[in-house]
């Protein structure tokens, strides 16, 4: 038995206000090779397809390629819906797709049927609501770990591998800042034992690439969707079961541009060459200087023009001096107060000489102006 998995493509997602189409089609085009070359038996895609459970057009029609195109590698794909998903729409057709080989498995009434492949039989279980669902599977409680026990139960007998496809949270796993939480109070945690009788359980639903146990695997999404994710290697699992020996090889996935996250001093920043290879790459930008420097993200994007967020540590910030801001005014002029409140929203960066003439002339301007409403009012009290 031989597959491909992979999951949480979140087709139609941005990236902090960036779209990620360019890299999702790259990544379904090198998936598309790999199924070919690789001769798998399936393609397994552990929920989350979607990002929205109202895809754009667009989107819809970037999935509509990308299972066509596998399908004519001769490979059998299995898709499960996550929690992103509607299930009513990802299941459109599907008891008609079936017959080309394309299994989506979104309903309750899919779950307890497993696909024969290869030699084997894979137990796909949608994204299943414990609230839900808990009573129609004869759940003992209503959490996922009882919902997802129930759902692998009472399983036709079968010979070779076993393979789940899920998609959940499981104990011991590290998430990412990317993923819509699915629990309240921890209901969500199933532990890995769950998975026992299976030779692999393919996951979905954090988005890093992480094996909780040897065979209990999340592909993790082969696109990063969060600056927490630039440490992460995105990719697919290939996986291999023969003679009851299980092989897995991650086979990276092509990044259409690099995440990566910087910190330092906005003069480093700029000139050190240490920092050459964010260039091209989406950029999290942290200065640390101590006090904020003037037009800062039009500086930072001279250089790493594909900066799509720009904090300021507060490091240098000394909490014991703060003050209500009452006291800190008392007694200064309205100029002084200006000024004061210029530098404060810029960081410690004062007004320039410019700035200043602007200010005292908008103040005298204001005065002006109060001392003829004055004096009109006082001509029509007389």
């Amino acid at each position: 038995m031989r597959f491909l998995h992979t999951s949480d493509w979140h087709l139609g997602r941005s990236f902090h206000g960036a779209g990620l189409q360019a890299a999702h089609e790259l990544y379904l085009d090198q998936l598309i090779e790999v199924t070919r070359s690789e001769g798998v038996d399936a393609v397994l895609v552990s929920g989350d397809i979607y990002d929205r459970a109202i895809p754009s057009p667009e989107t819809v029609a970037l999935l509509d390629d990308a299972l066509s195109r596998l399908l004519d590698t001769g490979a059998a794909v299995i898709v499960t819906s996550g929690n992103h998903d509607s299930a009513v729409r990802l299941g459109f057709g599907a008891r008609m797709l079936e017959s080309a080989g394309l299994h989506i498995r979104s309903h309750l009434s899919s779950v307890r049927r497993p696909i024969p492949v290869g030699d084997g039989f894979v137990v796909p279980v949608p994204y299943l609501d414990p609230a839900g669902v808990a009573d129609s599977l004869g759940a003992t409680e209503r959490t996922h770990a009882a919902v997802l026990r129930a759902a692998l139960s009472d399983l036709p007998a079968g010979e070779g591998p076993m393979v789940a496809m899920a998609h959940t949270f499981v104990t011991g796993a590290t998430s990412s800042d990317s993923e819509r939480d699915i629990s309240v109070g921890g209901l969500a945690a199933v532990p890995a034992a769950v998975f026992d009788q299976f030779d692999y359980a393919a996951l979905g639903h954090l988005h890093r690439p992480q094996a909780v146990t040897d065979s209990v695997v999340y592909s993790g999404s082969p696109v990063a969707m969060s600056f927490s994710e630039a440490d992460q290697v995105k990719g697919t699992e290939l996986v291999t079961i023969a003679n009851g020996v299980l092989s897995r090889e991650t086979i990276a996935a092509p990044v259409e541009r690099p995440v990566v996250r910087l910190r330092g001093p906005l003069t480093e920043l700029l000139s050190s060459s240490a920092f050459t290879y964010a260039e091209r790459a989406w950029c999290e930008v942290t200065l640390t200087d101590p006090t904020r420097p003037l037009g800062a993200m039009d500086q930072v994007r001279r250089r790493f023009p594909h900066t799509l967020r720009l904090q300021f540590s507060s490091d240098t910030v000394d909490l014991s001096t703060r003050r209500g801001y009452a006291e800190k005014v008392r007694g200064h002029s309205e100029f002084d107060v200006c000024c004061g409140f210029l530098s404060h929203v810029r960081g410690g960066t004062g007004a320039s000489e410019q700035e200043s003439e602007l200010l005292r002339s908008a103040l005298a301007s204001a005065a002006r102006v109060e001392r003829e409403e004055a004096s009109d009012d006082v001509v029509r009290s007389a």
